[in-house]
């Protein structure tokens, strides 16, 4: 059994369910890693000794976030703008399910005191179509980045959204990085599927899929014509050593200034 990938075919249950730990003996990324599913009318409360981000994946929720209360929906992954809650240690926020909800969070260590904030289309960083134009559009996706050291510099993690097209590549030209990442993955269609390149390993990717990108391997993605594939991207920053931007690999690195 690949300790990389973790599989998940029949989803995930009511409650909290712990894909990573946080200080695993082996394959270990720093980020404890967790899919939250609510029933209409439940309420969650968290506040604990580390940083949080809580990414909506689906459904309608109230929070109380430092006493001010709102509202937040999503109903496609794929066609709507992330909103992510975003918490220093400490911190308190409480959810109540509107409707059946899923949450992903993830939650690393974190000594840094920074403001609690809520983001979505107004302040998230970056809606970037990348590669559109390029190699005959066959690395188009689009990268939305929630939050890095742009945005939030006393943050140990960054947190993103990709919308891979059918057919398509996307994390490409292959790419490393020293810092620990998480890619959590769902599709169009239940059946659907993609490849995840890990250094000279290639892993089928399915619905529900996780997968651990370590020890500054290259990693890119494709999905399978016919199936639109989503994953959230999260990355830890290391002590002194916090993530900016990726090494793209030298033999395929021509490809960022190809045209068609």
């Amino acid at each position: 059994m690949n300790q990389h990938i973790i599989h998940k075919p029949h989803g995930f249950n009511a409650g909290l369910s712990v894909i990573t730990g946080l200080d695993e003996a082996n394959f270990q990324t720093g980020i404890r890693f967790s899919i939250l599913k609510l029933q209409a009318g439940e309420k969650y409360q968290s506040s604990n000794e580390l940083e949080r981000a809580f990414l909506l994946l689906t459904g309608d929720l109230s929070f109380n976030l430092n006493n001010v209360t709102g509202e937040k929906k999503r109903q496609n992954i794929f066609d709507e703008a992330p909103t992510a809650f975003h918490l220093p240690k400490d911190e308190k926020i409480i959810f109540t399910a509107n409707s059946n909800c899923e949450i992903a969070i993830f939650e690393t260590k974190n000594n840094n005191t920074f403001d609690a904030t809520v983001f979505d289309e107004k302040n998230t960083l970056e809606n970037e179509h990348r590669g559109k134009g390029k190699l005959n559009n066959t690395a188009y996706r689009i990268v939305r980045t929630i939050f890095d050291k742009r945005n939030r510099p006393k943050s140990n993690l960054v947190l993103g959204e990709v919308i891979n097209f059918p057919g398509c590549w996307s994390s490409y030209p292959p790419h490393h990085h020293i810092q620990p990442e998480i890619y959590h993955y769902r599709f169009t269609k239940e059946q659907g599927y993609g490849h995840g390149e890990l250094g000279d390993d290639v892993f089928k990717i399915r619905q529900y899929d996780t997968l651990k990108i370590l020890d500054e391997k290259d990693h890119a993605q494709v999905a399978a014509p016919g199936y639109g594939m989503y994953y959230i991207w999260a990355i830890r920053h290391l002590p002194n050593n916090p993530y900016i931007a990726p090494q793209f690999t030298k033999e395929h690195e021509w490809t960022l200034y190809a045209n068609n």
